[in-house]
C-alpha cells in the first residue's frame, strides 16, 4: 500500500539498489536480541563497513569513550553507544565551497536536501552529502550556523553556533550516539551535544542549550520552486565519498532500529515521518500518514497556549510550523520513534487537516485563520499520546 511515508522513503532512497548496506554486514534481530533493534556489534560492524572505516575501533575505557570524558553527564553511560566511526570518522565540514544551483550537477527533482533560509541568503544542503558528514560549519550572511544531520534519524537541525563572548563554535562528529541519535562535539570544550535536543549533554557545557534556526528537509524540486537563486553544497569536498551512494536505502523502511532507545511505542511504524514541534514543555508530532496524500494542507492548532499554524506540502514530504504572527517556529521532521524516544510525553495528531487553498505557499505564511479549524477533538481528528 502505497502511504505519504512510503513517497518520503522512495524519493530518499532515490539512490542504486546496490548502495545498501550489506546483507554480510548486516543481520536481522537475532533470537537473543531485544525486539525492533540489531544487535550493537552487527550495527557497528554496518556503518563501519558502508562507510569504510571497518578498520577503526573506537577507545572505550570506563568512562572515556572515542576519547571524550563521560564522567560529567546528565544521561545514563549504560545508553550512550558507539557508532562504529571514531571520533572525526564522520568528517565534519568547515566552511565548504558553494555552486549555483545551474552548476550542482548530480541532484534529481525528488533528492532530499536541506534547506536554509537567512539573511536574505538560501542554501542547499544535500542528503546525498550529509549522510557523509553530518555537519557542516558554515557561515551565512556573515552569521556562524551549524548545520547538522543524523542519517539514522532523519533529522536536519541547525543551530547559531556562536559562544557568549562572540568566538565562534565549530562542530564535529563524535562517533557517539545516544537515543540511536548523533551525538555532536564542539571542538573548543570538548562537550557532547544532542542533536535533537540541542543540549550539552556531557562535559564543560552540560545543559546549555543551542538556539534553533529553522531548516527545510525537503525535495530539491521544491526547494529550487520557491529559491530559484539558492546556492547549493558543492560535491568538491577534498574527500573521497560517493554522494550517488545512498548507504542508508534500505533502512528507512525496515522496521529494526541499528541501536536502542529509551522509551519505544509498540504498534507505529517506528520510521513513519513527522512534524516535530516542542513549545516549553509540550510537545507534539504531526504524522505525514495522518494528511492526505497529495496537495498543501493547513492545520490550526493551539500548543502550549499558543495558537500555531501547521503547514503540510505531501508532495515533497515536507513541513513548517508559524507562530500567530506568522513567525516560523524551529520544527523537527524525523522518525516517529526519534521524536518519541526524546519526548516520550508527545502528543500525537491524527485528525483531518483543511485543504490549503491554492497559490504559493508564502501566501498561506502569516496569521491569518479559516473559519473553521481541522483539529477536532473527538474521534479520529483527536490528539492523542
Amino acid at each position: 500500500m502505497k502511504t505519504a511515508q512510503g513517497n518520503l522513503l522512495s524519493r530518499q532512497s532515490g539512490y542504486p539498489s546496490s548502495a545498501t548496506i550489506p546483507a554480510h554486514a548486516v543481520a536481522r534481530e537475532g533470537a537473543h536480541a531485544p525486539r525492533g533493534w540489531l544487535g550493537l556489534d552487527r550495527a557497528v560492524t554496518a556503518l563501519a563497513v558502508v562507510l569504510g572505516l571497518a578498520g577503526c575501533t573506537p577507545m572505550a575505557t570506563g568512562q572515556v569513550m572515542n576519547g571524550f570524558d563521560l564522567s560529567k553527564r546528565d544521561i545514563p553511560l549504560d545508553e550512550i553507544h558507539r557508532g562504529g566511526p571514531p571520533r572525526d570518522g564522520i568528517p565534519a565540514l568547515t566552511d565548504p565551497e558553494f555552486v549555483t544551483a545551474a552548476s550542482a550537477h548530480g541532484l534529481q527533482p525528488d533528492d532530499r536536501i536541506l534547506g536554509l533560509q537567512r539573511n536574505g541568503v538560501s542554501k542547499a544542503y544535500p542528503l546525498g552529502i550529509m549522510n557523509y558528514h553530518e555537519v557542516v560549519n558554515d557561515i551565512v550572511a556573515g552569521e556562524a550556523i551549524a548545520v547538522t544531520y543524523c542519517p539514522l534519524c532523519f533529522t536536519g537541525v541547525a543551530f547559531e553556533a556562536r559562544t557568549e563572548d562572540g568566538s565562534r563554535r565549530l562542530f564535529g562528529v563524535s562517533g557517539l550516539l545516544y537515543n540511536s541519535a548523533v551525538l555532536l562535539y564542539d571542538r573548543g570544550s570538548e562537550s557532547l551535544w544532542s542533536q535533537i535536543s540541542a543540549t550539552a549533554v556531557a562535559g564543560a557545557r552540560i545543559g546549555e542549550q543551542l538556539t534553533l534556526i529553522p531548516i527545510a528537509n525537503t525535495t530539491w524540486d521544491s526547494w529550487h520552486r520557491e529559491h530559484p537563486n539558492t546556492l547549493v553544497l558543492s560535491r568538491n569536498t577534498d574527500y573521497a565519498r560517493d554522494y550517488d551512494r545512498d548507504p542508508y536505502a534500505d533502512y528507512a523502511e525496515d522496521e529494526a532500529l541499528l541501536f536502542p532507545v529509551a522509551f519505544r511505542m509498540q504498534g507505529q511504524h517506528p520510521k513513519t515521518p513527522v512534524v516535530g514541534v516542542r513549545i516549553g514543555d509540550q510537545a507534539r508530532a504531526y504524522p505525514f500518514p495522518a494528511f492526505p496524500e497529495s496537495g498543501r494542507h493547513r492545520l490550526e492548532d493551539t500548543l502550549a497556549g499558543r495558537e500555531i499554524t501547521v503547514l503540510i506540502d505531501a508532495d515533497a514530504q515536507t513541513g513548517q510550523v508559524f507562530d500567530a504572527q506568522g513567525e516560523e517556529i524551529p520544527s523537527i521532521i524525523s522518525y516517529w520513534f526519534a521524536w518519541y524516544a526524546f519526548h516520550p510525553q508527545t502528543e500525537r495528531y491524527t485528525g483531518e487537516p483543511a485543504p490549503e487553498p491554492d497559490g504559493p505557499r508564502q501566501d498561506a505564511r502569516g496569521p491569518s485563520r479559516p473559519a473553521h479549524t481541522a483539529m477536532h477533538l473527538g474521534g479520529t481528528g483527536q490528539v492523542r499520546p
